[in-house]
């Protein structure tokens, strides 16, 4: 007799999968086409690894049906176009300009004077260094840079940008 454990395993396998896989193709899908990104990104990357706990029960469950796809060598062919469809991506990705452009920016914003920073928030410099100084950041120059002020202060660096930006309005 089964276990209630493999009871539920046999019962939810496949559901959960589904469910996921749902949950995992619309959010992707929102992410594609630039629809609401901020709901969907961490939704669908952590979601997506969650969707594997279903999906490996559910290879288990169905795990004849797989080992007959390798006898009868039908798992051949669409693992080999998956790949083939795959490295493109890979590769495309490897390149040393990959990633997200606005990180990239922002990492290298960090990293200049706090002159030109002020520069591109459009503030002159003594009010940037009062900024920084109202938030607690006291003895900045503006020779300075963010990354600098964050490790030299022990804040983070998305404090010293906010302070940087003023206060909310």
């Amino acid at each position: 007799m089964a276990s209630p454990v493999t009871g539920f395993l046999w019962r939810y396998a496949t559901p959960f999968t589904t469910g996921l896989f749902l949950v995992s193709t619309i959010s992707g899908l929102a992410l594609f086409l630039h629809i609401g990104t901020s709901y969907f990104h961490e939704m669908h990357e952590i979601l997506s690894l969650v969707l594997i706990v279903p999906f490996a029960f559910h290879l288990w469950r169905n795990w004849p049906a797989l080992v007959g796809y390798f006898k009868r060598g039908t798992i051949w062919v669409p693992l080999a176009l998956s790949l083939a469809v795959a490295v493109p991506f890979a590769l495309e990705g490897a390149g040393a300009t990959g990633g997200n452009p606005a990180q990239r920016l922002i990492g290298s914003v960090q990293k200049a004077p706090l002159s030109e920073v002020a520069a591109i928030v459009d503030v002159e410099g003594p009010v940037l260094i009062e900024r920084l100084a109202a938030a607690g950041i006291a003895g900045a120059t503006l020779d300075d840079t963010i990354a600098g002020l964050a490790a030299k202060t022990g804040q983070d660096r998305f404090a010293v940008m906010a302070a940087i930006n003023g206060p909310a309005s």
